[in-house]
């Protein structure tokens, strides 16, 4: 473990880093790309280009490599001396059970990885759009529904079994969610109507746009319908890392390579939609980019702070503690809402922000009652569970008590690490070999 000066700045490094990509990310949606020397604001074009947004996303993954190749470079340069095994290398002690070792994740095996790229692909494009209709803290927010359907996809395809407190708690997630979607449609409503109604002089327009809670619930669609291609990736990745084995930080740069030469290979054919919608004139897009400094440097920036964001998350969890990694997210979003009203970017409007303050409240107590970070009401506890609490004579006993019935059958979910905002951690309490495979397969997906 790093020494303790080093532990603030890690978790800081990744609350900064985590922050900026979706304060960027929006940012970016806002800049006008075209005939912005209109003096009518609603004939200016902001820059709605979600699949090149996901595209910059890939390129901050691929720069995951840079660390990887520093360190084989080094490894290259330093010369190891001869050793020779020892006694207890050479056979293993009487009645140990020798070590089975994974194998490698190489050669044609690595292209196993472009199926989470795929799904990461689609998530994050849907996240993106969705984020053209909503706030930035509504959008941080909704993604934490990610641990419903991870929950979920884990007991059909990974034969996982929930307790009921954390079924419950899944249910109390998805009514935060519900109330934080509701109250955004909200507030942009109420803050339309003094607009228009101090432009009563003058005549109305034309075209009638959709009601501000029609886009804003869309977009909160569009986020959750993305939060299911995500958990599916988790599932993935959980499979592949369980069979093979990897490090974090190769896993995370070539699903990037993979994830930019998927849409690579996939421009021609978005091409012949562009007319159905903008988000796939990518040639206008790339003439928008280019054409436009700030969101071009900003791009870049996002880039750059995905692959930091990625780097600090893995540290965290492999230095401090996966539960440090929860909190730490769940600080990301908070400083996300806030750093969003100090820039006028949202406004509290009394009392509807207080269903927003509510849904969060009911977020975070799901996830971190689905995490056991929290102690759950006696009432919802197994029956296993209710035996740890009480005091037993044969303390053994109980240990192996627990471990047969207890906890092979406990939920561990992989982590987020960098997109939900909300990590899937198991219990502290879970035995070494279903902690440490929870552990890897949360280092394995780290992005944004």
């Amino acid at each position: 473990m790093p020494s303790s000066p080093y532990v603030p700045i890690l978790i800081a490094g990744m609350l900064i880093t985590g922050s900026s990509n979706s304060l960027w990310s929006k940012w970016q949606d806002m800049q006008c790309v075209e005939n912005c020397d209109d003096k009518n604001p609603t004939n200016h074009v902001l820059y709605e280009q979600p699949v090149w947004q996901t595209l910059q996303m890939f390129l901050g993954e691929m720069l995951c490599f840079l660390p990887v190749i520093f360190s084989w470079v080094r490894a290259k340069q330093q010369t190891q001396p001869l050793r020779l095994p020892s006694d207890s290398e050479e056979e293993p002690a009487a009645g140990a059970k020798a070590e089975v070792s994974q194998a490698r994740l190489r050669g044609w095996k690595l292209l196993l990885l472009w199926f989470p790229a795929a799904c990461d692909l689609t998530g994050t494009t849907l996240m993106n759009v969705g984020l053209l209709y909503t706030p930035v803290s509504i959008y941080q927010m909704t993604r934490g529904a990610l641990v419903l359907f991870v929950g979920v996809l884990s007991v059909i395809f990974l034969r996982r079994r929930l307790w009921l407190y954390q079924w419950i708690s899944l249910i109390t997630v998805m009514a935060g969610i519900s109330l934080v979607g509701l109250s955004g449609s909200m507030v942009k409503d109420a803050v339309k109507e003094p607009s228009l109604n101090a432009s009563d002089d003058l005549p109305p327009p034309e075209p009638i746009e959709e009601p501000e809670v029609t886009k804003v619930l869309v977009g909160v669609f569009f986020i959750l319908f993305a939060q299911i291609f995500t958990a599916a990736q988790f599932v993935i990745e959980e499979k592949i890392m369980g069979r093979y084995s990897v490090a974090p930080l190769v896993a995370v740069g070539f699903e990037g390579l993979f994830g930019a030469v998927s849409i690579v290979l996939a421009m021609p054919l978005l091409a012949c939609y562009a007319s159905v919608s903008p988000f796939f004139d990518l040639p206008r897009g790339w003439h928008q980019m280019i054409d436009t400094p700030s969101v071009l440097y900003s791009g870049l920036v996002i880039a750059v702070s995905i692959s930091l964001f990625n780097f600090f998350g893995l540290s965290v969890t492999r230095h401090v503690s996966a539960t440090a990694r929860s909190l730490t997210d769940t600080c990301r979003t908070l400083s996300i809402w806030i750093v969003s009203l100090g820039l006028g970017w949202e406004v509290l409007v009394w009392p509807i922000s207080l269903l927003q303050v509510g849904g969060f409240g009911l977020l975070v107590y799901g996830t971190f009652l689905f995490n056991h970070l929290v102690t759950p009401p006696r009432f919802l506890r197994s029956a296993s569970e209710r035996a740890v609490a009480a005091p037993m004579e044969d303390e053994g006993e109980t240990q192996t008590l627990l471990a047969e019935e207890a906890l092979d059958d406990t939920a561990a979910l992989p982590s987020d690490l960098g997109r939900s905002g909300f990590d899937v951690v198991p219990p502290e309490d879970l035995p070494a070999h279903a902690h440490g495979r929870a552990t890897h397969a949360a280092e394995s997906d780290t992005r944004v």
